[in-house]
Parts: structure tokens; C-alpha cells; sequence
């Protein structure tokens, strides 16, 4: 598929859907994270999700307020749908192919964000132990997505 701005994303086996933002790097070199914790966001700088290579969507667990919008994608299994709607009106569905979770001090950089010589789709959220001294989870829910098909 060629490059088209995902705007929308659904997850069917963990009653998950909403619209989709773009997001990038923040000013000190990391990955932007929506400010919403109810809001997913594409990483832009990489593929658009249908397009050859890793594509990313980042989202998060939860907050002081309540669950995020992705609480439950540790829930997810192998052969699960993803389906990511296009600006270009054409929906690319994906499968679940792996979850895996990793200490942010781990984080597999390449195998999220690295180039691919297929359509990925890989969503992310913190999990793991929470670490109230930093306010922030020590871990991070990959699951990782293989294109399946268009409509």
C-alpha cells in the first residue's frame, strides 16, 4: 500500500476502537506519546500502517484517572485482529503475530521501529510493575502485527 495518515484504529477481541493522531519525537530525542491517556497516536516519522516497514501506534494503559485506551491489549493473542482505517478511505487488517513485554531499560528499538521487508504493525503501552517514586511503569507491552489484507 502506498503512504496514507491512519485515522482510525480497532482491536475487535478487546472491544477497542477510537480515532487515531500523529505524533513524532520529543525536543530531548524520545518517542512522543499522545497527551491523552484515552488517545492513540500513529508515530509518524515511520511507515503509515499498510506501507512496507514497522509501522507504530503508541497508546496508553491507564492514569490517575482511569484506565487508557490501551488497558487491555496484554489481552490480546496470537491471530487477533488489528484493522487500522486510512485516509485514503482503504483499511488495513492485521494479525497478531506476538505479544511480548520488556523493562524500558531493555527496549528492543530496531525490532519496534526498524525497517521491514513487509507491512508490521506494532502497538504499544506501558505494563509491568509501576514505580510510584517515578510515576511511570518499568515495563512495555509490544504486540507485534502482520498485514493480513486490504478492503
Amino acid at each position: 500500500m502506498s503512504r496514507s495518515t491512519p485515522v482510525s484504529l480497532a482491536i475487535p477481541a478487546i472491544n477497542m476502537s477510537g480515532s487515531l493522531i500523529a505524533t513524532g519525537m520529543t525536543n530531548d530525542g524520545r518517542v512522543q506519546v499522545p497527551a491523552d491517556y484515552k488517545q492513540a497516536s500513529w508515530y509518524q516519522p515511520g511507515p503509515a500502517p499498510g506501507e512496507k516497514g514497522s509501522a507504530v501506534i503508541l497508546g496508553h494503559v491507564d492514569n490517575v484517572a482511569g484506565p487508557g485506551v490501551f488497558i487491555d491489549l496484554k489481552k490480546l493473542k496470537k491471530g487477533d485482529t488489528v484493522d487500522v482505517k486510512r485516509a485514503d478511505g482503504k483499511t488495513a487488517h492485521f494479525a497478531v503475530t506476538d505479544i511480548q513485554s520488556y523493562l524500558k531499560t531493555d527496549f528492543p528499538n530496531q525490532q519496534v521501529f526498524g525497517g521491514r521487508d513487509q507491512s508490521q504493525l506494532q502497538l504499544v503501552t506501558c505494563g509491568g510493575d509501576f514505580d510510584a517514586a517515578a510515576r511511570s511503569y518499568k515495563s512495555n507491552v509490544v504486540v507485534y502485527s502482520s498485514l493480513v489484507s486490504t478492503t
